[in-house]
């Protein structure tokens, strides 16, 4: 009886056994690896951030220094990348022998202005690394950790279980008759604890056990339930900070979840709205503006960052609304509000309209008062070439004058176009007629080519003076190469329009700088011209009004050609096409 009494308390004691073992197995080693991981992760994270404030600091010189000094302190690996994926500096290898990190996955990631993470085995060393990288201004730093070491670290914690496991099934055979009972509720007393850690509650306690197998078991679960519960409030304190940072911030920001509900707000975005915002609830509850609402489910639904300006979400101030995806899904949008930046903005451009008026009136008396006395016989040689100096600046005055006035309607909005279908044959011949009017004392030929069949949608008397712009320049700075071609192409949805010289060309630094108000190329030779420096901004203004878009292309000593694109007018009848004429 006793016998069958031991027995069935030995195969009890070794079914519980057993069972403990399997879910401890389940619960600790997951917990533990997952406890690893996640603090060797943290220390990771919080160093690769250290080490990204450091490199702000450091001069590119001293990138290897510093990648050596992290790397001994962090015990870990420092790469610093630069923003193309070349590599700066590297602790365990030479830079110069290293190939592009730019495809890297957490690499790809940090450029693109978030924190990357990948595991892999390492092309350089050939060692499996858990990496981490952050973005830095001009590139990406970059920590790797072997994992070899946490590897090391799960296979002991397997063998730890494994060997309690075996010394409580000697001990289970030994002492099975008087202290299965015990080993029981020992155990059930491990096993509630660390059910209430794998539910969460990190706050739990047991009471301290006899330092056997079962006892270091519990120990190392209590150890884990501190570091867990230690790694949850550095993340809250992190949310904390992150909050703290947005909500000190001038531009509004608000958070979409991914059902498209307000998830966060900061103090500005609530600042901003006389109702608030209404967290939990859609957010056309929070703001009727549409622009918003489009931004906001384009980028929580296509995954892409939407810019858009929004002039309803407060009364009589606009926003230039940017809408990014959230990387767990839904979408964050930041408002900059545009309202002082326009007002400014449309002061300047008053003030120069009311000076340009205000003084054409005596710019005119001027030059009329030195042509007069240029016409009188009794001004002698000296007198009248001071007398044309006048007459030639206040002309020149008078121009820039004009043009101030010209570029101040079209950048305000003010000058309304008549937006009719015209063909480019049409609008070529006006740019042909212009240059015989103006430009037959300068010895140039114009040849006209059309190859475009499409109708576009423009204002003529604008086009015209663009047209005439660009045949201004083109007379003044490259009368040497004795003539002009201006013409017209079909493109996809638009016509390209050209004016090409033979000039001496323009240098690719000065193309980006060409439409800038008061840009020149070369500045004595503008003055001698009497060119104001507006026209190519004008005609960029006008271009862009319709819809098109303008540019340049130039080759030092094969001339420069100026294009400029109108978008196709539809629903009409096929243009006329101009054959290729030669104007003298």
């Amino acid at each position: 009886m006793r016998s069958r009494i031991f027995f069935k308390l030995l195969l009890l004691f070794t079914v519980l056994i057993t069972t403990a073992t399997v879910c401890l197995d389940l619960l600790i080693t997951r917990a533990w690896e997952r406890s690893i991981r996640s603090n060797v992760e943290q220390s990771l994270r919080q160093k690769t951030l250290m080490l990204a404030e450091r490199t702000r600091e450091t001069a590119p010189q001293n990138f290897r220094q510093l990648a050596n000094t992290t790397a001994m302190e962090a015990a870990a690996r420092v790469t610093i990348i630069r923003s193309d994926g070349v590599v700066l500096a590297d602790s365990e290898a030479d830079p110069a022998t290293m190939e592009n990190h730019a495809t890297r996955p957490e690499v790809a990631a940090a450029l693109a202005g978030r924190e990357g993470t990948d595991s892999r085995v390492s092309k350089t060393r050939g060692v499996d690394y858990l990496y981490i990288a952050e973005p830095i201004p001009g590139g990406v730093v970059r920590l790797a950790y072997p994992l070899a070491e946490l590897a090391a670290a799960q296979r002991f914690v397997r063998g730890t279980l494994f060997a309690s496991t075996l010394l409580s099934i000697v001990l289970a055979i030994l002492l099975a008759a008087v202290s299965a009972q015990i080993f029981t509720m020992r155990l059930n007393r491990v096993l509630q604890f660390a059910g209430q850690i794998a539910e969460g509650n990190f706050n739990a306690h047991m009471t301290r056990l006899p330092n056997d197998e079962i006892g270091m078991v519990a120990s190392s679960l209590e150890v884990t339930a501190k570091r867990l519960h230690h790694t949850f409030d550095e993340l809250e304190n992190s949310r904390r900070e992150l909050e703290t940072v947005l909500n000190s911030m001038q531009e509004a920001v608000i958070a979409i979840a991914k059902d498209g509900r307000v998830q966060w707000a900061n103090h500005r975005m609530e600042g901003l709205l006389p109702a608030g915002v209404r967290l939990g609830n859609a957010l056309v509850e929070t703001t009727r503006d549409p622009e918003v609402i489009a931004a906001t489910n384009s980028a929580r639904l296509n995954h892409q960052i939407v810019t858009v300006r929004a002039n309803s979400v407060v009364p009589g101030r606009s926003f230039s609304v940017t809408a990014a995806p959230m990387p767990g899904g839904g979408a964050v949008a930041v408002l900059h509000d545009l309202t002082e930046i326009e007002r400014v903005e449309r002061t300047r451009r008053d003030f120069i309209a009311n000076v340009s008026h205000e003084l054409r009136t005596p710019l005119t008396s001027i030059q009329g008062y030195a042509e007069t006395l240029l016409e009188s016989p009794s001004v002698d040689n000296s007198t009248r070439e001071f007398l044309e100096i006048i007459r030639k600046n206040a002309y020149r005055m008078t121009r820039l004058t004009e043009d101030l006035l010209v570029l101040a309607k079209v950048e305000s909005g003010e000058q309304k176009l008549n937006l009719e279908p015209w063909s480019a044959a049409e609008l070529l011949r006006d740019a042909a007629d212009y240059f015989r009017d103006h430009q037959l004392d300068n010895g140039m030929s114009l040849e006209v080519e059309n190859h475009a069949l499409k109708l576009v949608s423009a204002d003529r008397e604008t086009i015209q003076q663009v047209f005439s712009n660009l045949v201004d320049n083109a007379s003044k700075y490259a009368a040497s190469g004795n003539r002009l071609i201006i013409g017209a192409q079909d493109v996809d949805g638009a016509v390209q329009f050209y004016v090409r010289d033979f000039g001496p060309g323009i240098a690719s630094e000065h193309l980006s700088r060409l439409f800038e108000r008061f840009y020149r190329v070369d500045k004595a030779r503008s003055r001698e011209s009497g060119g104001t420096g507006l026209g190519l901004a004008i005609a960029k203004h006008i271009v862009r009004a319709h819809g098109g878009t303008i540019w340049a292309e130039s080759d030092l000593g094969h001339g420069s050609t100026f294009l400029f694109n109108l978008p196709e007018a539809r629903n009409f009848a096929v243009a006329e096409v101009l054959p290729s004429q030669m104007t003298p």
